[in-house]
């Protein structure tokens, strides 16, 4: 039995960062070394140091959407909020509505004023319900007038500057939370990291319910991940595979990028569309990736034990309190580590 408990670590709550820096680069950045079990603390900017003419850099473009709505039911004027997860094809949705208990199968909630409406066609668990919605015009126009940006719940301090929780490079709208490791980059040390000699490559991966739910079972082995969606142009397939075979270290920006590499890797890549549940911890064997580029995750998630199956448990933990010795500021809009 691998035990969650294992996962927890302690943190003071006040170095859970509140709000991004005002430079994304300025960001801590500690560097572990998985040979040497070594760690060094730089600024998020120094990562160019770390990188080389024989990397290549992959990184999630996909774009957060104003996935949470507000609204009424129709029939009692009950406030339900819902969150967009996953866009499952003709208008339909998978969310997690709250209070779920108030919703039943045929419930309709209208969002401003109907413009936006949504019925309930399906109820699962953990708070999981299908809706249909119903508009006129374009979805994502009527989100941004209507959603909010969907911060995590450790988060109460209001975003000033919503596209602070996007990448810079966000491109593919579709994610219900940010790929935060991808926060720290500006447009700057991208283009000096391509002068370097770094190849750039972009994926995607909608972060949904399977990057965020907490870990509820004793044995993390009896977790079940959520599907997320992914997708792997023919460009970048192409790219990675000559990078492959040219032994050239992939670096890995965030766990999203390490999911869909790892969940595509088969003695190749290839042009893919698919969903994704793979989950990974301890006694996990990596086939895709060579390094990684990744935040401080909470306590017990399923996060951590990617890092840690990437590192090694202890080693990972001991980086962790030494984070928080040294002040760190922890998650979405926190510091950063280079794990090579």
């Amino acid at each position: 039995m691998i035990l969650t408990s294992d996962y927890d670590y302690y943190l003071p709550e006040e170095l859970i960062a509140q709000t991004p820096l005002k430079n994304r680069s300025e960001s801590r950045l500690m560097v572990l070394n998985r040979k040497n079990l070594t760690i060094e603390h730089k600024h998020f900017a120094d990562i160019i140091d770390s990188l080389s003419n024989n990397d290549v850099l992959v990184l999630n473009d996909t774009k957060v959407i104003p996935a949470r709505l507000i609204g009424n039911k129709v029939d009692t004027n009950a406030v339900i909020e819902i969150l967009l997860l996953k866009d499952l094809g003709d208008n339909v949705w998978e969310t997690l509505a709250r209070p779920q208990k108030r919703v039943k199968i045929g419930s309709i909630i209208s969002f401003g004023d109907g413009i936006l409406k949504a019925e309930c066609i399906e109820k699962e668990d953990m708070g999981i319900c299908k809706f249909k919605l119903i508009y006129e015009g374009i979805l994502v126009e009527i989100l941004d007038k209507l959603g909010e940006m969907p911060l995590p719940p450790y988060i109460h301090e209001k975003l000033a500057d919503k596209d602070r929780y996007q990448t810079v490079y966000a491109k593919n709208p579709g994610s219900a939370a940010a790929p935060t490791a991808g926060l720290h980059f500006t447009p700057e040390l991208l283009k000096k990291i391509e002068e370097k000699g770094v190849e750039i490559i972009y994926i995607t991966l909608h972060v949904g319910l399977g990057t965020f739910r907490p870990v509820e079972e004793e044995d993390l082995t009896n977790h079940v991940m959520h599907e997320e969606y992914y997708e792997i142009k023919e460009y970048a397939a192409k790219r990675l595979n000559e990078a492959k075979r040219n032994g050239k270290r992939i670096v890995a920006v965030g766990t999203t990028t390490t999911r869909t590499l790892e969940s595509a890797y088969d003695n190749g890549f290839k042009k893919t569309c698919a969903n994704t549940n793979i989950f990974i911890y301890p006694g996990y064997k990596f086939k895709a990736i060579d390094a990684l580029i990744t935040n401080f995750h909470l306590p017990k998630s399923t996060l951590i034990m990617l890092v840690s199956a990437f590192a090694n448990k202890d080693f990972i933990l001991k980086a962790y309190e030494e984070a928080v010795n040294n002040k760190y500021r922890f998650f979405s809009f926190g510091d950063a580590m280079f794990i090579e």
